[in-house]
């Protein structure tokens, strides 16, 4: 299945060939981070939890009205673009936070927790630019004793963990600003 970009997806429920529930999941299980309205005419709470489960940002049932409909949108549509699902991916590269795996290529990559924590970081925020210090205080919260030079430790870690030869890394080096996750 192929999915394309866009700025907010209406799914409803009932579609001729594939549920919309099945949609959505399989949408979010490949890293779309789309945000995702449910539009349907089931209304029981079994229904709108298993939309909200299968990974939509909200429900909404028929009838609704359409003044609703629009609020919600723009709520959506306010949102940062992150995803918060439990698997992330770009390219070849797959980290599932509940299992606390990361692979590439169907090959398991070895990260230590605080390398693990930072990918995730910088996978949940891609194509943004951290400072060192931003980084610092966002992946390190509880730690005081650690220094820029750890981040460019942890960064130097990462790609030599996760590169292959001939590539472009995952991570690049902004200069004189900081590091950026370059999604695939």
């Amino acid at each position: 299945m192929k999915f394309y970009k866009y700025d907010l997806v209406v799914l409803d429920v009932n579609l001729p060939k594939l549920s919309g529930l099945d949609v959505c999941r399989q949408f979010r299980e490949t890293g779309g981070s789309t945000p995702i309205l449910m539009l349907t005419g089931k209304d029981a709470i079994d229904d709108k939890e298993r939309g909200l489960d299968a990974g939509a940002d909200d429900y909404l049932t028929k009838p609704f009205h359409l003044k609703e409909l629009s609020a919600r949108v723009r709520a959506l549509l306010r949102r940062p673009n992150t995803f918060t699902g439990d698997v992330l991916r770009s390219g070849d590269l797959i980290l599932e936070t509940s299992t606390f795996r990361v692979s590439r290529d169907g090959e398991d990559i070895q990260l230590s927790q605080q390398e693990f924590a930072l990918l995730e970081f910088l996978m949940r925020n891609a194509n943004q630019v951290f400072s060192p210090e931003a980084l610092l205080d966002r992946v390190w919260k509880s730690s005081s004793d650690v220094s820029p030079a750890a981040i460019r430790t942890h960064i130097k870690m990462l790609r030599k963990k996760l590169d292959k030869d001939g590539e472009q890394s995952f991570i690049r080096n902004i200069h004189g600003v900081g590091y950026r996750f370059d999604a695939r």
